[in-house]
């Protein structure tokens, strides 16, 4: 058993070595496009990196809040990105991520996000191995792979269309990912007070916090009370910022003129291929708790049924439905009869 437990955790192991070697490659091939100014995979409009929306923002929340969630070039001293930065949609929580980058140049600041982002794979494959690891070596290297890797060879996008586009746009879908996975493996190992605020952090794009939460709910189901009350306090307590003078508004405004999310673009496949997988691996789970929790809400009641027994200290007794000798009686009450029954 510990002999085949072994070999399971180095074919897994060299499994995830495979996948982040050629996911280097992938780096490499996207390394490039991360100076260019071009259209991306947008259209035929020039545009800078997405990782420009991330820098430009995280500038204003210290030196011109009230612009985080303005569109284009602001005249109050920000770094000058080409041709405009793109637009800023994201919760503020996650300008604490890029906020320590500010120390560098704008170029700079992107390769460091991506090289970080980078070095964070072998922490994603650690965390799904943990979700995991009582299931088949088949299942738990599907996960890793589709992960990882998510290998779709393309002539100039490398091995993979998704990392591709993560790497040369700068993207944050790799810390995103990282996050949402540390949340279940930390309600997986019964911190949930840790699970909720982790869940907080990663939560700042909408799309993958509401499709993550049936796994949060799974891998919570003991502690599940003190995660959400977790949740809802650190989602409250990260997002305080808002309550800067402009910044609310600037996100209500975004919100209602752009929406608050985007489309799926090849990157945001990581975290969604991830959490679906991990969806269907526990679809049973998920199916139990489910039904169990609808199981526990108050049955209707059919007109009429809703009877209510009280017993009243009296020193009589109805001989028709009562035995004698008995030194009370019921009265009973009903929606259709609301008077009490009396002798």
């Amino acid at each position: 058993m510990l002999e085949n437990e072994f070999r399971k955790k180095i074919l897994l192991l060299l499994i995830v070595i495979v996948s982040i070697l050629l996911n280097l490659y992938t780096f490499v091939q996207a390394y490039p496009e991360t100076f260019a100014a071009d259209s991306g995979i947008s259209g035929s409009q020039i545009l800078a990196k997405d990782f420009s929306a991330y820098y430009t923002a995280a500038w204003r929340l210290f030196h011109d809040p009230s612009n985080v969630y303005t569109q284009g070039l602001v005249n109050d001293g920000g770094p000058r990105i080409y041709p405009q930065p793109e637009p800023y949609k994201y919760l503020p929580s996650f300008l604490m991520f890029v906020s320590p980058l500010l120390f560098l140049n704008y170029q700079e600041a992107l390769t460091a996000f991506d090289i970080v982002q980078f070095l964070l794979l072998p922490v994603m494959a650690f965390l799904v191995y943990s979700l995991l690891k009582e299931r088949s070596t088949f299942t738990i290297a599907a996960v890793i792979v589709l992960s990882i890797l998510q290998l779709s060879p393309t002539l100039h996008w490398g091995l993979s269309v998704s990392y591709f586009w993560q790497w040369g746009e700068g993207q944050d879908k790799v810390l995103n990912t990282v996050l949402l996975l540390s949340s279940f493996y930390l309600g997986q190992t019964r911190r949930p007070v840790l699970s909720g605020i982790v869940l907080a952090l990663g939560a700042f794009d909408p799309r993958f916090f509401l499709l993550s939460l049936p796994l949060f709910v799974v891998y919570n189901k003991l502690d599940l009370k003190i995660s959400g009350l977790s949740l809802i306090a650190s989602l409250t307590a990260l997002n305080i910022p808002l309550l800067i003078d402009g910044m609310g508004a600037g996100f209500l405004r975004m919100a209602v003129q752009r929406g608050a999310s985007t489309p799926l673009y090849y990157y945001a496949f990581i975290p969604l291929i991830t959490l679906i997988s991990l969806i269907v691996v526990n679809i049973r789970e998920i199916y139990h708790l489910l039904r169990t929790q609808i199981s526990k809400l108050p049955k209707p009641r059919a007109k009429g049924e809703n009877h209510d027994y009280r017993k009243i200290d009296l020193e009589v007794y109805d001989g028709r439905r009562c035995p004698p000798r008995v030194r009370f009686k019921w009265r009973q009450f009903s929606e259709d009869s609301p008077q009490a029954y009396n002798d």
